[in-house]
């Protein structure tokens, strides 16, 4: 945990009595001894939140759920499935995201995976665990990222209204089970990765799905479009 929690005002008002808490506590110290034994930690510390900071919590539209940050070196910075700028070849699943977003709206996002500027528009990428040991997948797994993530969702659940949250995979469908259906659209669908996109993610159209839900509560819609 970053000595000190630079966190979105809206967020750190809702989320602050969850860093004094015993499991915020125990990861704490677990990461803290991480950094001691020389276990690079991804991404660095100062983007451990950047989908909580890129949105602050009245501005949430659409809330993207992934399971923990991409392990290679250069990759994450705190935005599920995202990228930082100039990373080629892109991760497998983001290739398969933006091959969907060109069926759904024809936009081609294919020069891209840097997807920040949905974060600027209301789009929460949120990671169910926010670190990951460099080159170990799932290494901070049950450490206590889960339950401060799943703190997250449950203040979104309740505090906005007319929120889309998109489910890729058990694992994302899972961790929103709790969600209400009456409030917000859930739109669920297999996993974007090669193991799964051919058994019904290709073909759901979560992107004009989207935006023709939140025009229809008069919000603006995402533009999808990467610079």
């Amino acid at each position: 945990m970053p000595t000190q929690i630079n966190l979105e005002a809206s967020w750190l008002s809702s989320l602050q009595e969850e860093f004094s808490k015993s499991y915020m506590q125990s990861l704490k110290s677990f990461l803290l001894q991480e950094k001691e034994t020389n276990h690079q930690i991804l991404p660095k510390a100062s983007l451990w939140f950047n989908a909580l900071n890129s949105t602050p919590l009245e501005k949430v539209k659409v809330v993207i759920l992934g399971q923990d940050p991409y392990p290679t070196v250069g990759h994450a910075h705190g935005l599920c499935f995202s990228v930082l700028p100039n990373v080629k070849p892109l991760p497998k699943s983001l290739l398969n995201i933006n091959k969907e977003l060109y069926t759904d709206l024809g936009i081609d996002n294919s020069h891209s995976g840097y997807l920040q500027p949905w974060a600027k528009q209301g789009v929460i990428l949120l990671n169910a665990v926010l670190t990951v040991e460099a080159g170990k997948s799932n290494s901070h797994q049950n450490r206590g990222w889960e339950v401060f993530t799943d703190k997250i969702i449950e203040i979104i659940n309740q505090k906005c209204q007319n929120v889309v949250f998109i489910l890729w995979g058990s694992y994302a469908q899972k961790k929103g089970v709790s969600i209400d259906s009456r409030k917000h659209l859930i739109i669920k669908s297999p996993h974007p990765s090669p193991l799964s996109a051919y058994r019904g993610f290709f073909g759901s159209r979560p992107f004009s799905r989207t935006n023709q839900y939140l025009e229809s509560v008069g919000k603006v819609a995402i533009n999808w479009k990467l610079k």
